[in-house]
């Protein structure tokens, strides 16, 4: 399954055939913005958008992209879970 991550741009470059900068929780990385720019890439600067595979695909108001970092954070931890339950069940038929 392919997701797109919220990020929020930090940086832009010169003109959009130059990467921006995105940070995700902390982490920052390059990303194409053509799709997303209509103007001046330093207008984009604070703003939030939707990445998946290295473009920024859309964009997001802050309000929606909190709340799918909250839900993918989420999702992490279900998934935590159930590999937890997974190991307890392997071990359990050990026994």
């Amino acid at each position: 399954m392919c997701i797109g991550i919220p990020g929020k741009i930090v940086a832009v470059g010169a003109d959009i055939h130059q990467p921006a900068r995105i940070e995700v929780c902390g982490v920052q990385r390059a990303v194409n913005i053509a799709l997303v720019c209509e103007g001046e890439p330093a207008a984009l600067v604070g703003q939030w958008v939707l990445v998946h595979v290295g473009f920024a695909m859309s964009l997001l108001d802050e309000q929606e992209a909190r709340e799918t970092l909250e839900a993918l954070r989420s999702m992490q931890l279900v998934g935590l879970e159930l590999e937890e339950m997974k190991q307890d069940g392997a071990r359990r038929a050990l026994d």
